[in-house]
C-alpha cells in the first residue's frame, strides 16, 4: 500500500490526484480528466484501491451549508 509520503518521493502524479480530490481541494471533473478516466465509477474504483477516504466537500461550502441551516427558522 502506498502512502502520501511514498508517492510523493516516488513522484506518482496519479496519487496526488486522488488525495487532492480526497481532501477535497479538487472536483471530480478535474481528477477525471487528469487522471484520463472515463467517468466516476473509474474515479471511486482508483479510491478505493488507493485506500484513500471518499471526498470531503470544501471548507467553503461546508461553511455556506451551516451558515444557511444556522438561517433557518426555529419552530
Amino acid at each position: 500500500m502506498e502512502t502520501f509520503e511514498s508517492a510523493e518521493a516516488a513522484d506518482n502524479w496519479n496519487f496526488r490526484v486522488l488525495f487532492d480530490f480526497s481532501m477535497g481541494r479538487i472536483d471530480s471533473r478535474a481528477a477525471i480528466q487528469s487522471l484520463g478516466l472515463d467517468g466516476e465509477e473509474d474515479l471511486f474504483m482508483l479510491m478505493a484501491q488507493a485506500r484513500l477516504p471518499m471526498p470531503r466537500l470544501p471548507l467553503e461550502q461546508t461553511q455556506a451549508m451551516v451558515d444557511m441551516l444556522q438561517g433557518l427558522p426555529r419552530g
